[in-house]
């Protein structure tokens, strides 16, 4: 009987395309994967970006349509992905987890960027970090995504989803957002402000965090609420279960619309006395891991945070304890 051959690895290489550093880490990727056996796989236009640069690569790359960054079942090439490398900063990761939405790839991300919370490795560490996707010596984490639903009179107008946060914000500058805001049925509190940021744990350290909301360990299971420049006495941040249900009303009094983000991306438009909903998604985002290190410390190198006078173990000394 004939022995039909395993079919070679896909790996999926997302990159931010406008950047030269990223360009040439994308051919050196694509590269070193074609070389192992592995087959790259670009979206058609990065591919002809990176030739636009380098000129035509010397080796084979799959590609598929790029149709802006939305993903969906009109993508049957991305079924079969072992993973995609993300070579770029959080906005990049950001992107690509949009575009691989529903087909549970897990994203590698290489920072090109500057803070880069979500990337795994660095641009220096590039060959190391193939290796080790050739190797398989990688874990995957899921981290939580919310799901974001408008409704207006009634009606849904809009259904979305986000990785780290949805901002509902003013969209006129001359004029505060009359807001509500509700937990699980119930009213919070009402109040003028620039907008609401309802995040995961995931984006604790983004929009949130500058917006004076919590970190939150990615660990920990929650739904955060964190006003942005409220006037009011009571605007504390919120952190919620993760069963529960956060909703802002756009007060329609006042007849001032908004205009609600997610991630940063896909603006949409809404009414005043619109009503926005977020719980959490039954899709997470699942992010490859190369490392254990605890998020603390990578709180403390990604924020360059001061840790001067600390007497605390030493690596070595917890190490001892871990395995003790």
């Amino acid at each position: 009987m004939q022995e039909h051959s395993e079919s070679p690895r896909r790996v999926l290489v997302l990159a931010h395309t406008g950047r030269n550093d990223a360009l040439k880490a994308a051919l050196q990727t694509c590269k070193a994967l074609d070389t192992a056996g592995i087959v790259p796989v670009m979206r058609d236009r990065d591919l002809d970006d990176v030739e636009n640069a380098f000129g035509e690569l010397p080796f084979p790359v799959e590609t598929l349509p790029s149709h802006g960054d939305s993903a969906g079942s009109d993508k049957p090439g991305l079924d079969n992905i072992d993973l995609g490398m993300v070579l770029g900063g959080d906005g990049t990761i950001l992107r690509a987890a949009e575009y691989v939405r529903g087909h549970g790839i897990p994203l590698l991300g290489v920072n090109l960027g500057h803070v880069g919370f979500l990337a795994e490795s660095e641009r220096s560490d590039l060959a190391e970090t193939v290796a080790r996707v050739v190797a398989r010596d990688y874990t995957v984490e899921e981290r939580m995504s919310i799901d974001v639903k408008v409704w207006f009179e009634d009606q849904l107008i809009y259904h979305t989803w986000a990785l780290n946060e949805v901002a509902v914000e003013k969209a006129d500058r001359e004029r505060m957002l009359e807001v509500a805001v509700e937990v699980d049925a119930r009213p919070i509190s009402a109040f003028g402000c620039d907008g609401i940021v309802m995040a995961t744990p995931t984006g604790s350290t983004a929009y949130s965090f500058s917006a004076g909301g919590p970190v939150v360990w990615p660990e920990v299971e929650a739904l955060l609420l964190t006003p942005i420049s409220a006037h009011a006495l009571f605007t504390k941040p919120l952190v919620v279960a993760p069963t529960s249900v956060l909703a802002v009303e756009l007060v329609n009094r006042t007849d001032t619309p908004g205009v609600l983000w997610c991630d940063g991306r896909r603006p949409f438009d809404i009414p005043s006395g619109a009503r926005v909903e977020v719980t959490r998604s039954p899709e997470p985002v699942r992010l490859v891991r190369l490392n254990d290190t605890p998020f603390a410390e990578r709180l403390v190198r990604k924020f360059e945070l001061p840790t001067q006078g600390w007497r605390g173990p030493t690596k070595a000394e917890l190490g001892a304890q871990e395995g003790a």
